[in-house]
């Protein structure tokens, strides 16, 4: 069939208007039949769908019926037709399963290929799980039928009835593997019903071209139905690719690039079979497709903990192809190189001489790759000239692109802060250039970072950044902008010349704007020690008293009445943490259900806090803002920063959920402190994986291990963890509460092991060797149930050590406001020798571990590797009732030289001297 191409219409020669198709469909009642008339209308019917067109259900179910009448006529290109209209319509119209058994006709053996195909895939669309038993036979011969489109077409409706019955499609395992494994199919002949026995549009090319086609559908198929069975995919690999150096199994390229992306998974899951994955990664490097080469080239790079070593034969394949002819060739070369240079720029340096060649690459998308991988590994000197490449030609590149370029500058402004200059000059002329959200988003977050990172910049973003709000159309922009300048604006050395930008967004944007540029501005009046600045930005508020829009007037009112009171500028404005909200729910919900607490008033001291901007990511993780409703989003989802953690607080609240379910557990009153995460005890990989939580009471410490069973044939009952403290622990065991039961499919069950404190007003530590143990049964095969006598077993984990850390509560303060009114408390001060710490950021990593305190101000991040300061923060719980919980901080003053390790000044300032001998007690 063919329809004449309107020149000037294009596809809308196809449209009609919905009610007109619908009289046309007449046509479909007409006796005789004409093939051509109908299929024009059928493909009228899809354009609409595909367009958007909506059909109501009965409009739907009309047509839907309509269209079953044309099975009586015997035209292929019609039955074709008529099977895709029945797939677009099956999900809207009524009763669409009354046309299987019309369905099942064209699935007979003895039929002409062309029927086959369609017909199993349109049935796999209209039948419900209640139906799929009923033709499981039609299925299952064909998925090892010798015409590769029938067993194809099988294969992907296997693949979309997984979800409806899975039980079933399981059950299909063994033809599934025959595909796979399949030496030979037939041929097709030139004629038109092999031409047409390809099923959907375009299906039959890809078909003709490769007779192994089916191989990659069985592949996705078997991967599906065991893809909860770690092993059983380990294995998989294991077999097809065992043999595949040009002469294996797996002959289709598309299937060989799906086991190269499960062979990854693998690699990354077992950690026993990553040498022998990475191997055969290698042998496909020599492959005679290019598609597979480029793929394990991109597997083997994105290997987890790759190493130099790994990747010598893999850049020198991705070498080679950077000089093919083939541009799409080019480009996945150097898209991998560029993923590469992120993490192991050392490695993808040996290449630079090719990434320059391609600087002047007609194709922009290669060129831009082989700029920002250059820009990854070269030096300093280079980064003029290649900033004045990427600048000729920003202009010819999409947003998508720009925003890789950006990002890679991003990077470069912080591994030579002594180029900033050119950087800021060049993201402050792209920042005024055309382009959509994400693309200004991406540039304003790397200027942002910039002023993060290098402060010799700040002054100069700033004022780019204002220049920017002038005339800027995305409102969430304007938004974090004006927030920054009301945080850094004050910081600089002339502050006042940002006031006057802040001030033309209150006169000039809308509501949203407005109200954020009042807060800006009463920002500059709290935090500039200047009366007159103060009084200005006070006249400058009282006229936005009048403003149209509520938020406005309220924002304003609020900050003149700080402006004028000192204590409320500490809390409002000055103030840099505020309450972990998590923390703080699950304390008055337990506060309100507790009846015995109600005689004192709630104890708000004990909730950690966290920073402002920490609360914020937290909220916007949980929830989205209206500005991200209203407005453009960001490609990139904001992610909690380590100090909002939502989900260790969720874990808190499960945790005390589950304690209270314990019976053995209800005296000891409430929990003062749960670990944050669990402790892992065993690899994930073993046959019983344990994982341990530390419950802190008033009298009693509480060890419960997560416990899971991964031998599927196996059953353990009496699950006990027998822990033996050492012997300055503190700490008397009072009773285990075991696992009755505990089988694969049971997942994780918890074991409760207690002990009681012999002072409760010391804080008790020690190191516990811990050993589970059990009654292992075997499985009966046939009936399912374990066996009546099983054998004693136990299995050896690793120790478990009870120290400060899990005393103390990670919370936020400004740090030199909060050491200074500490100075009359309890001090101490001493020096370590941490020889084991070879750089100051391990010495960091382990601090922060040991103490569980929070690092603030980024201090966790050395800036000198031979000098740094680490500040630290936390509260510690009490000791009993009638005390609160405790403020304590530590600044750690450490020096590094090679050979000596880390030297470590410990200074630990705290509320009562009890809580800084802990924290000095545990280094």
């Amino acid at each position: 069939m063919s329809f004449k191409k309107d020149e000037e219409a294009g596809g809308m020669s196809f449209y009609h208007d919905k009610s007109t198709i619908l009289q046309e469909a007449r046509c479909f009642n007409e006796s005789p039949i004409s093939p051509r008339k109908c299929r024009a209308l059928l493909t009228r019917i899809v354009y609409l769908l595909y367009v958007g067109e909506t059909f109501s259900t009965q409009e739907a179910t009309t047509l839907f019926f309509g269209v079953t009448k044309l099975f009586q006529h015997k035209d292929a290109a019609l039955r074709q037709m008529v099977y895709l209209v029945i797939k677009e319509l099956s999900t809207i119209a009524e009763d669409v399963i009354m046309v299987t058994s019309s369905i099942m006709k064209d699935m007979q053996p003895n039929l002409e290929v062309v029927y086959r195909p369609n017909a199993i895939r349109a049935l796999a669309r209209i039948i419900d799980a209640q139906s799929v038993q009923s033709v499981e036979r039609f299925f299952k011969s064909a998925l090892v039928d010798r015409s590769s489109s029938i067993s194809s077409a099988s294969l992907v409706s296997s693949y979309h009835l997984f979800p409806l019955s899975p039980s079933i499609i399981k059950r299909w395992s063994n033809e599934a593997q025959e595909a796979v494994n399949a030496k030979s199919v037939s041929s097709f002949s030139s004629n038109a019903s092999a031409y047409l026995s390809g099923g959907q549009s375009g299906g039959y090319q890809a078909v003709a071209s490769s007779s192994y086609i089916m191989q990659y559908h069985a592949l996705g198929l078997l991967y599906l139905i065991r893809e909860k069975d770690r092993m059983a995919i380990t294995k998989m690999v294991q077999q097809l690719g065992s043999g595949s150096k040009g002469s294996g199994i797996i002959k289709n390229p598309m299937a060989m690039c799906m086991l190269i992306r499960f062979a990854r998974k693998v690699m990354d899951e077992d950690p026993n079979v990553r040498k022998q994955m990475h191997e055969y990664l290698e042998t496909l490097l020599r492959h005679k497709s290019e598609m597979v080469n480029i793929e394990a080239a991109r597997a083997i790079c994105e290997m987890r903990d790759v190493q130099p070593g790994d990747l010598y034969r893999t850049v020198a394949v991705l070498q080679l192809f950077m000089n093919s002819p083939k541009p799409v060739i080019k480009f996945a070369a150097v898209k991998t190189l560029n993923k590469l240079a992120q993490i192991l720029p050392q490695s993808v340096a040996t290449v630079n001489v090719e990434l320059e060649n391609l600087i002047t690459d007609s194709n922009r998308s290669i060129a831009t790759y082989a700029i920002t991988t250059l820009l990854k590994t070269g030096n300093e000197a280079s980064v003029d000239r290649l900033m004045k490449q990427i600048s000729s030609f920003m202009a010819d590149i999409t947003d998508e692109f720009k925003i890789i370029v950006v990002d890679a500058i991003r990077s470069l402004c912080l591994k030579f802060p002594a180029k900033q200059a050119i950087m800021l000059s060049f993201l402050s002329g792209v920042l005024r250039d055309e382009g959509g959200y994400d693309f200004k988003h991406a540039v304003v977050e790397a200027i942002f970072d910039m002023i993060k990172f290098i402060k010799d910049c700040r002054e100069t973003a700033l004022a780019h950044l204002c220049e920017f709000i002038e005339d800027c159309e995305f409102t969430k922009l304007s938004v974090r902008i004006l927030h920054l300048l009301g945080i850094e604006g004050p910081k600089t050395r002339n502050p006042t010349k940002f006031i006057r930008y802040i001030y033309n967004r209150v006169v000039l944007e809308n509501a949203v704007v407005r109200a954020a540029a009042v807060s800006s501005l009463a920002k500059f009046g709290v935090c500039i020690d200047d009366k007159t600045v103060m009084k200005s930005v006070n006249v400058l508020l009282r006229r936005c008293l009048d403003d149209v829009d509520d938020e406005v007037r309220d924002r304003a009112a609020m900050y003149i009445k700080v402006l004028e009171e000192k204590s409320l500028a500490d809390v409002f404005v000055r103030e840099e943490a505020t309450f972990s909200l998590g923390q703080l729910e699950e304390q008055l919900v337990s506060y309100v259900k507790d009846e015995t607490k109600h005689a004192s008033a709630f104890d708000v001291s004990s909730i950690p806090r966290v920073s402002k901007e920490a609360a914020a990511a937290e909220i916007a993780h949980n929830r989205p803002s209206a500005l991200d409703i209203a407005g453009p989003s960001s490609s990139k989802a904001a992610e909690p920063t380590p100090q909002a953690s939502s989900s260790s607080e969720g874990q808190a609240s499960s945790y005390a959920a589950q304690l209270a379910a314990v019976p053995e557990l209800e005296s000891y009153g409430p929990v003062l402190r749960s670990s944050s995460k669990p402790v892992e005890l065993t690899e994930s990989e073993t046959e019983y994986v344990v994982s341990a939580v530390k419950h802190i009471y008033k009298d009693h410490i509480v060890f419960q291990f997560n416990v899971s069973n991964t031998i599927p044939d196996t059953v353990l009952e009496q699950v006990a963890v027998i822990m033996t403290p050492s012997p300055d622990s503190g700490l008397t065991e009072d009773f285990i509460v075991p696992i009755d039961s505990l089988t694969a499919s049971s997942g994780s069950s918890a074991i409760y092991v207690s002990f009681t404190r012999d002072d409760p007003a010391t804080y008790a530590a020690g190191t516990f060797g811990c050993t589970l143990k059990f009654v292992s049964k075997e499985i009966d095969p046939n009936s399912g149930e374990p066996e009546e006598e099983g054998y004693d077993d136990e299995y050896q984990v690793e120790e478990l050590d009870l120290g400060a850390g899990d005393y103390i509560t990670p919370t936020y303060v400004t740090f030199s406001s909060e050491w200074d009114k500490l100075a009359d408390s309890a001090s101490l001060t001493e020096t370590f020798a941490l020889s084991s710490s070879e750089s100051l950021k391990d010495a960091c990593k382990s601090l922060i571990e040991v103490l569980n305190m929070l690092p603030l101000g980024g201090t966790e991040t050395p800036a000198s590797n031979s000098v740094h300061t680490l500040n630290l923060s936390g509260l510690v719980i009490p000791t009993n009732d009638s005390e609160k919980s405790t403020k304590v901080l530590a600044r750690c003053r450490m020096t590094y030289s090679p050979g000596n390790g880390v030297t470590l000044e410990l200074s630990v300032r705290a509320e009562n001297e009890q809580g800084a001998r802990l924290v000095m007690a545990a280094i």
